[in-house]
């Protein structure tokens, strides 16, 4: 114990001898750094070979005023990249949610006209989805036709005499298929806007009775 005691001491006395002498010297700085096996060391200038790492700079009291950072490495830096990345996205994600209540208060005084106007919104894509239905019941109908009349024709009818499919027909057909393939992807995209937007809706209705029951 008194031996480490001991050292601890003698190494104290060493530092404070050493700023002393840059005092007397009438050094403004003294910057200290620690090489590679972990020593500590003293002077007026950082030697070039340290001057990358991290170091600090005291005054001729031996008060710590600065401490520069050592020369980051490719994956340190990406790392910080990283980290700020997350932080913008949360302070966006913060912004939004805030921006999204604002509105939400200045919009709708109750529940009830948050609810009217989902159904009205809702049932606008409900007309478009009849209409895009009924469209379809009748190029399904057309093709049912089409196809039925190919079937006289060559590659549709096997018999060897058959004659080929006349132009007019094939083009026919395949402005049909075109067409259907057309309006069920429609379909597909207004049904999941509806889906949507009742979510939506749904999620503002929760969000606003949650605000009214905060404020």
């Amino acid at each position: 114990m008194k031996s480490v005691t001991t050292l601890t001491l003698v190494a104290g006395l060493s530092v404070m001898l050493a700023l002393q002498a840059f005092a007397t010297e009438e050094k403004a700085l003294v910057y200290s750094w620690v090489d590679e096996d972990g020593v500590t060391h003293f002077g007026d200038r950082v030697p070039p070979e340290y001057a990358r790492g991290a170091h600090n700079v005291l005054n001729r009291r031996g008060v710590q005023i600065d401490r520069v950072e050592g020369e980051k490495s490719s994956e340190q830096k990406a790392e910080e990249a990283r980290l700020a990345a997350i932080q913008d996205e949360k302070r966006m994600a913060e912004e939004a949610t805030r921006l999204r209540d604002r509105v939400l208060l200045s919009t709708y005084l109750s529940v009830d006209e948050i609810e009217a106007l989902r159904d009205r919104r809702v049932e606008l894509l409900a007309g478009q989805i009849r209409v895009t239905q009924l469209y379809l019941n009748n190029l399904r109908a057309k093709l049912a036709k089409l196809e039925r009349q190919a079937q006289r024709f060559s590659p549709y009818n096997k018999d060897p005499s058959a004659r080929p499919i006349d132009k007019r027909l094939a083009r026919e057909l395949s402005d049909t298929l075109d067409s259907i393939m057309l309006y069920e992807r429609s379909l597909t995209t207004s049904k999941n806007e509806q889906l949507q937007l009742v979510a939506k809706f749904d999620s503002d209705i929760d969000r606003f009775r949650e605000l009214h029951r905060l404020n």
